[in-house]
């Protein structure tokens, strides 16, 4: 190891996170690069129906409040960087937005990088028509059942163009779906000068992204062991500490709540992975077998040991459809032999639903309070005397989802004893989505970037 490592804090897992997590983290982390990851599957969708309102939209507008906090830290502290996912289905729209409030808070020269070409929606036809398999990765399902219905698709890119941002000075960059290790192997590879085939420093900045991807679960959130973290109210944020051989230190923020263990970090090594020794990012396979984590002292876990091998010669889609009409509808129900009136209550809904002349084409009633969370896997210990009803149903018919939704006031009155809860009124129709899971050949795929000042960015959303 030679020279001073590269710290790079998380701020958000996802877009819902704490809102002060980021601004404490870059106020106080000593940081060269903040990351925010917003994105989620769920999140294209919300992000695909926002936009479909107004073309103008589709990012995540939490990230320019926080950029105008940011501002006079970013002012203070020269070598700090931001890097998110926070451009959505939409990054130059939010580029134009953020470029504003620098230019607004006297940083119009600051440099603005933005990510583009993971957004393939006007390219499915293409390639279905030139015979590209898009099936879904589950189902099989060729893609041509839900083309038309289609309203996102995005590849998920790699850490290579945020590098190239970053190498040409830009000190925010904004991307769309990007891998989440990418967040921070992308400002590894630009400062220590990786090679895009060095597999073994990017597998150990890999591995050090995916522990930092989900914010404060590598630092005592969501832990087996909750009761033993010191004040979780004020969990700090994890913090990679990168070196240029790979190997890295997760830390936290001097002072925070939380906790960074070997418990901590192994847990959050193993969230969200299929098969351990192939961990598959758009810019390396990693393999978390030969990993060794050390306790170096208080809240400072050495990551060490990522091997890697070349990435496949395809890349991930996030493809997301119209699927219909939803809505989910919450009652308490209290008293002896709750869970059976629970379930009954349930049963009338859908049955009164059915007899007015709608076919629910899903459905699901759940009683929560008896197991329903986790359907066969915990029981109570003995009979429940107060249920949560959750009733949820999918319909491509809306007039079926709004039936649905006026029947359950009804059962205040005509259904089981010790119904409660009905004074937050009618469940709400919304639309629902579908997820399309798939691949594309990687050649295919070409993105893009563009650096610009920001008061630049500014000028072309008053243009």
């Amino acid at each position: 190891m030679s020279g001073p490592p590269l710290r790079i804090g998380n701020g958000a897992g996802f877009w819902g996170d704490n809102l002060d997590a980021p601004f404490l983290l870059a106020r106080d982390g000593q940081l060269d690069v903040l990351t925010l990851e917003y994105l989620a599957e769920l999140t294209l969708a919300i992000l695909s129906h926002l936009r479909s309102k107004d073309p103008q939209v589709g990012y995540i507008t939490d990230f320019p409040d926080l950029l105008a906090r940011l501002a006079p830290h970013l002012a203070e502290q020269e070598r700090l960087k931001v890097v998110t996912n926070a451009g959505g289905l939409n990054p130059e729209a939010s580029a134009r937005v953020c470029g504003a409030i620098l230019e607004q808070a006297g940083q119009g020269e600051t440099l603005l990088g933005v990510v583009t070409g993971d957004d393939v929606l006007g390219r499915v036809a293409e390639w279905s028509q030139a015979g590209v398999d898009l099936s879904h990765l589950e189902t099989g399902q060729p893609i041509t059942s839900v083309a038309d219905r289609l309203v996102s698709a995005n590849v998920y890119l790699g850490a290579r163009p945020i590098a190239d941002a970053l190498l040409q000075s830009a000190r925010i960059v904004l991307t769309g779906r990007v891998a989440d290790a990418s967040l921070t192997l992308g400002p590894a590879c630009a400062h220590f000068g990786w090679a895009w085939d060095d597999w073994p420093r990017l597998a150990g900045a890999s591995a050090a992204g995916h522990v930092i991807e989900c914010g404060a679960q590598a630092s005592g959130g969501l832990w087996h062991r909750w009761d033993e973290v010191p004040d979780l109210a004020g969990v700090g944020y994890p913090v990679a500490e990168l070196h240029d051989d790979g190997y890295s230190v997760i830390t936290k923020t001097e002072g925070t709540g939380g906790l960074v263990s070997r418990g901590t970090v192994a847990e959050q090594i193993v969230y969200e992975i299929d098969d351990p020794a192939c961990y598959r990012t758009p810019d390396v396979d990693v393999d978390f077998t030969t990993l060794s984590l050390e306790e170096l002292g208080p809240d400072r876990v050495a990551v060490r040991g990522a091997s890697g091998r070349p990435p496949s010669d395809k890349l991930k889609v996030a493809a997301v459809y119209r699927d219909g009409w939803t809505a989910s509808g919450l009652l308490a129900v209290v008293g002896r032999g709750a869970e059976a009136k629970a379930h009954e209550a349930g049963w009338i809904v859908l049955e009164r639903v059915r007899r007015a002349g709608f076919a629910i084409a899903d459905s699901l009633v759940e009683c929560l309070g008896a197991g329903g969370v986790v359907p066969g896997v915990i029981r109570s210990p003995g009979p429940a005397f107060e249920i949560i009803l959750r009733v949820t149903v999918r319909d491509p018919n809306r007039a079926a989802v709004e039936r649905f939704c006026r029947e359950f006031a009804p059962l205040v009155t005509s259904g089981p004893s010790g119904i409660a809860g009905y004074a937050t009124g009618r469940p709400t129709t919304r639309p629902a989505f579908g997820y399309w899971p798939t691949l594309v050949p990687r050649a295919l795929i070409e993105s893009h970037v563009e650096v610009r000042p920001a008061r630049e960015w500014s000028r072309s959303a008053r243009s």
